[in-house]
């Protein structure tokens, strides 16, 4: 009797399993027919807002509804990603990650969401490039004088970043645990004051995105010692990276990803990866992103969950050799 009890339990679990698989085939078959919202963490203005809004336009004509940018800026993006995690399954709301969403993960004791186990990743779309840059007047030119400027004067050099924790603070974290200088971090309120704050000589360099300092760089104010990429950047190849410079394994890639809600059908999930590839194949869309400091750099769902997975590893270890405490 029990056996039977048993093996009903397994076949009713079974058919239960089998009609959720073919509920999400039927959604995804008519999905979308709404608006979709696709929500970033940052204010508008910002790369991820600006990335997301050159993806957008593409994307709805693509698959036929609106897609519809939602800025919810707070708490170094936690805010948007607790309202995605908790959302609707269904493929109407969705996140664009960045750095920042990984680095939050290591950064915060805890947060209302997992970073990763609490999302379906749908795709990598693109990358950016993070630079360390300098006043005109800093003696040194390139990474190796910086590190010999820093250890001629233990304690002494600033660098400057948009605020502590964030994506930039432990990039330069991580090179100063890679080279062994001893730098005093000073945080900013946004990128225009760290801009000013190198050029007026207050600090003596910064980490910041390549795209937002091109202007001043070219101006002759401040100036590109190394590009953090494994890689050189295609939009300054003449700028060395940090690891040929002396650094070797120092690699910091900005990125950006959409994520549905944890348990949104798999067939949506492959659908809006179709729609974000033949977006970002067309090549206005790639020279827009281009000229907004971003390159295009589409994923599997796969792939995406295993960045995550590695940049939140990544993070944790540069954190705990910090000596840093979550908050």
């Amino acid at each position: 009797m029990r056996g039977s009890r048993r093996g009903k339990a397994a076949i009713t679990a079974f058919v239960f399993v089998g009609a959720l698989a073919q509920a999400g085939a039927v959604m995804a078959q008519s999905w979308p027919t709404k608006p979709i919202r696709i929500v970033v963490g940052f204010g508008a203005g910002g790369g991820t807002d600006i990335v997301t809004r050159i993806i957008a336009e593409p994307l709805s004509e693509l698959l036929g509804q609106p897609v519809v940018v939602e800025n919810k800026p707070g708490a170094g993006g936690t805010t948007a990603g607790n309202l995605v995690a908790n959302s609707e399954n269904d493929g109407y709301t969705a996140s664009m990650m960045s750095t920042g969403h990984t680095v939050s993960a290591v950064m915060f004791k805890s947060l209302p969401f997992d970073s990763v186990n609490d999302f379906a990743p749908v795709a990598l779309v693109a990358n950016s490039a993070f630079v360390i840059v300098a006043g005109k007047n800093f003696p040194a030119n390139d990474i190796p004088g910086l590190v010999a400027a820093a250890k001629a004067a233990p304690g002494k050099l600033k660098f400057a970043t948009v605020g502590l924790g964030s994506t930039q603070h432990f990039s330069g974290e991580l090179l100063r645990q890679r080279t062994g200088i001893d730098v005093k971090h000073i945080p900013y309120k946004g990128t225009p004051a760290v801009i000013g704050a190198v050029r007026n000589g207050e600090v003596d360099y910064a980490v910041e995105l390549a795209h937002a300092v091109i202007g001043q760089v070219r101006s002759g104010d401040i100036k590109i010692l190394a590009v953090a990429t494994p890689n050189r950047w295609p939009t300054i190849p003449d700028v060395p990276t940090i690891a040929e410079s002396g650094v070797p394994g120092y690699a910091v890639v900005g990125w950006y990803g959409l994520a549905f809600p944890k348990g949104t059908p798999k067939e949506i999930v492959d659908k809006m990866n179709k729609g974000l590839r033949d977006a970002l194949a067309q090549d206005a869309v790639r020279k827009r992103l281009a000229d907004a400091g971003a390159l295009v750099n589409v994923s599997s769902p796969q792939e995406l969950g295993a960045h995550l997975e590695s940049e939140i590893a990544k993070w944790r270890d540069v954190m705990t050799k910090a000596g840093m405490e979550p908050k």
